[in-house]
């Protein structure tokens, strides 16, 4: 096991190192640093694509700052990298290409961590809550810098906005898990969305305003490009370098797996199974925009990036690729263009619902796809942007949805 943790650090310290070496030479390191410093007080709800406010070389730099916070937080509590922990990181390193900046993270962490001491637990139990709810990110940079207070009053209010909301995390991410019972990856994306409906609603009944903008890059940075196919075959080389052998075995026997929560691929397989799942994962993404002819942005590099993560943690080839089919049929059925980078995000994103194609087969997992962009569109409106997991919101309801009819078949049916 100790061999596994220091190959695991070493993989994810050279993944964050590609963030900040691809983000200071994207632009050069004067223009990266710079661009990092005024994200920290830019809008950050969405959608914020931080390559169209600060440049792709700031927005690179940002990702791996933030991954960095996540892969501290981890060594702070002592707790060992596995498939859940991997996914953690990595989400957290792609949002911070369109949402999460330090100043944002902190707050909310602090805050589940005081809910860890209210409640008499080990903070380390707490941490994957913590670094999933970071999610919730835009609305401490909204109370922060948009909401007109004196600078003094709105900072501070911000800090216990963050703080609050850490602190009522745990016990609704606990409530949604048993809605949609392990169905969803993005469990924490479901208990973010609900959390900033009210968040949402206080701020406009307090006369604020939320309206929904995009602000999205649409150059063709080399690095940018480039950044996913690298980790990949970093990844895959990985695998194949520590599986003597046994590297693809092991990948086939990832793909028999559902995904339903908890599912630690490290842990049921192996490591090499699972680094080959990923990079894997992350091609099949990767290939897709590049083949429908979408644009790598930052939310499109952010869904790709975790996509990969949680390739480690409930996505398998064998389970993401009916789910995205389904999303795609929607776009054709609604008239939406394939190659725009809503449809994209959701067609990405959706494959949180890979589980339910997991457990249940290609034609759920279509069914669920299909619903899920349907979903995505709508929920973000009732949240204001506040929560960054927006496909996760719209997948847990989903998956409540899909979920509950099974169920109600499956008990009532007469044998």
């Amino acid at each position: 096991m100790a061999t596994i943790d220091r190959s695991l650090y070493r993989i994810v310290g050279l993944t964050i190192l590609a963030f900040l070496v691809f983000g200071l030479m994207a632009e050069g390191p004067g223009p990266a640093l710079a661009g990092f410093l005024r994200l920290q007080t830019a809008p950050s709800r969405l959608l914020t694509d931080f390559a169209a406010v600060a440049g792709p070389g700031a927005a690179m730099f940002n990702a791996g700052v933030v991954g960095s916070l996540g892969l501290f937080y981890l060594r702070l509590h002592k707790i060992r990298l596995s498939g859940p922990t991997l996914a953690a990181v990595f989400i957290m390193a792609g949002f911070g290409l369109f949402g999460k900046t330090l100043l944002n993270c902190i707050p909310i962490l602090l805050g589940v961590e005081l809910a860890a001491k209210v409640a008499g637990k080990p903070p380390s139990g707490y941490v994957l809550i913590g670094m999933f709810g970071t999610s919730l990110g835009p609305m401490v940079s909204f109370l922060a810098f948009e909401t007109g207070l004196p600078p003094f009053a709105a900072f501070a209010l911000s800090i216990a906005g963050g703080i609050a909301a850490g602190l009522l995390l745990p016990a609704l991410g606990i409530a949604m898990l048993h809605l949609h019972q392990g169905y969803v990856l993005y469990n924490i994306g479901l208990t973010a969305g609900f959390l900033a409906l009210f968040a949402a609603g206080i701020i406009e009944a307090a006369g604020g305003k939320l309206p929904l903008s995009w602000e999205l890059y649409e150059g063709h940075d080399v690095f940018m490009t480039w950044l996913v196919p690298a980790l990949a075959a970093g990844l895959i080389i990985a695998a194949y370098a520590l599986g003597k052998g046994k590297t693809l075995r092991d990948f086939l026997a990832v793909q028999k797996l559902s995904g339903r929560l908890p599912s630690d691929f490290i842990e049921l397989v192996s490591l090499p199974g699972t680094l080959l799942n990923m990079g894997v994962v992350g091609l099949i993404g990767y290939v897709y925009v590049r083949a429908i002819g979408g644009t790598v942005s930052g939310p499109i590099l952010g869904a790709l990036i975790t996509m990969m993560g949680f390739a480690a943690f409930g996505k398998t080839v064998r389970n993401i690729l009916p789910v995205m089919a389904g999303a795609l049929i929607a776009t054709l059925v609604f008239g939406m263009d394939p190659a725009s980078a809503d449809a994209l995000m959701i067609i990405l994103f959706c494959t949180g619902l890979a589980p339910l194609a997991g457990e249940f087969g290609p034609g759920v997992g279509m069914v669920a796809g299909f619903l899920h962009f349907v979903m995505a569109d709508r929920t973000a409106l009732w949240h204001g942007g506040m929560a960054l997991y927006n496909n996760g919101f719209a997948a847990g309801l989903t998956a409540a949805l899909i979920v509950a009819v099974i169920e109600w078949y499956r008990s009532s049916r007469i044998d």
